[in-house]
């Protein structure tokens, strides 16, 4: 490396900035160029559906970095600027604005888009999605006073969390969704019938196994969601929690190989040895499960960032992070870690007063611990990746049993 080379960051998201702090960490004394295309510096993402949503945590507070970090570490940040193409045989980028820039090697962390509802009535006024500040921001002026009557289509992560902040805040919540338990595809139908319990008990309304066929309004703004058969349901405000798609729409249009994102081996490296990729995007080789596995939560942002900004400087990488996320809904806090599709028919041992909300969930496939979920238990989050680390073999028992150290398993 010299101090001639200049690397490219493609999105403005903790996975970009992760690697651009990786970069100069190991030494890269090039041109960093980040180019990020939404109005803001990177951000981190749970916050827009927990305490920046509520109006507890201010702005600052979501940021990757100060906005004087970039500066001090010599990384140019361009906001609001799109590429609008990329060219790997000249190595090059093309903006929207048609500026040309060459680069020596180029980070693709174009992140996620989410799946729009394909209904009559979908673009009226007050149908929200929830995926950049400027999103959550929308939301918080429309529940912030309380008293608006919510409606969520979909009840995945961020529908479950929205529903929770916007309820504390005193509005009438609705959850739709199409299977009969939420989040079951995530945890299994046992964890997933406590969210929605957990739901019920704070006031949220909870219609299981409906379609939506279309959304009402007048002059242009919603006024309720009209479910299969007929029935309305009246609303404010909608928002839609269906899922994500990852943005490969450049990484398609250059060639490179995609399929449900961009296709890296475990160096984060795509079909083009001097493109990578991570984040939301990245569909990567992952050397543990010998498989592929594609992530949207923050913490494989942060890690795969990081990973391919080292990759980036030619050092060894071998990305084997366990996927890791976290959520907040009410008085309910929970960690997971683990390998989701391998989850898959593994048996559940608890390990805690599940009546108290108060337990570790462990997945065991081949009586192996290949995921744990620890719910209000706290500080253990490290022994659990621990235990899947070792992909030793685990006696049921010993792993319920609470007089026995994690660390010991």
């Amino acid at each position: 490396m010299t101090t001639q080379e200049s690397f490219i960051v493609v999105g403005g998201g903790l996975a970009g900035a992760s690697a651009a702090e990786a970069l100069r960490a190991g030494g890269f004394e090039g041109r960093i160029r980040l180019f990020a295309g939404e109005r803001h510096h990177p951000y981190i993402r749970p916050p827009l559906s927990k305490d920046y949503l509520s109006g507890k945590d201010p702005i600052d507070t979501v940021f990757v970095h100060p906005h004087a970090w970039y500066d001090e570490n010599g990384v140019e940040v361009t906001t609001g600027s799109v590429v609008a193409s990329l060219d790997p045989a000249g190595r090059s980028v093309t903006l929207a604005d048609g500026e040309r820039v060459d680069y020596d090697a180029l980070l693709l962390a174009t992140g996620s888009t989410p799946r729009r509802l394909a209904i009559p009535g979908a673009d009226l006024d007050g149908v929200h999605y929830l995926r950049t500040i400027d999103d959550s921001e929308a939301l918080r002026a429309e529940l912030k006073e309380g008293g608006r009557r919510l409606v969520l289509i979909g009840s995945g992560w961020i529908g479950m969390e929205v529903a929770a902040t916007a309820r504390t805040l005193g509005n009438d919540v609705t959850i739709l969704e199409r299977d009969a338990i939420p989040l079951t595809t995530a945890v299994g139908d046992e964890l997933g019938t406590m969210f929605a319990e957990l739901h019920l008990e704070h006031g949220v309304v909870l219609r299981r196994s409906v379609v939506v066929d279309s959304i009402d309004g007048t002059d242009g703004r919603i006024t309720g969601v009209v479910l299969a058969g007929g029935e309305t349901i009246a609303a404010d405000l909608v928002l839609v929690g269906i899922g994500a798609v990852p943005n490969v729409e450049l990484a398609r249009a250059a060639g490179l190989e995609t399929d449900n994102g961009v296709l890296a081996d475990a160096a984060l490296r795509t079909s083009d040895e001097r493109i990578f990729a991570a984040g939301d995007v990245a569909n990567a080789f992952h050397p543990v499960i010998g498989q592929r596995l594609r992530s949207e939560h923050w913490a494989n942002a942060l890690g795969s960032g990081a990973a391919a900004g080292r990759s980036m400087l030619g050092q060894t990488v071998s990305f084997d992070d366990i996927p890791y996320f976290y959520t907040d809904q009410f008085d309910l806090g929970m960690e997971y870690s683990g390998y989701g599709p391998l989850t898959k028919g593994a048996t559940v041992v608890y390990r805690g007063d599940r009546a108290k909300r108060e337990f570790i969930a462990f997945w065991l496939a081949g009586g192996r611990v290949v995921a744990g979920m620890n719910v209000n238990v706290w500080d253990v989050n490290e022994a659990v990746q621990g235990i899947i680390r070792r992909a030793n073999t685990v006696d049921p028992a010993r792993l319920a049993d609470e007089s026995i150290a994690l660390e010991s398993l």
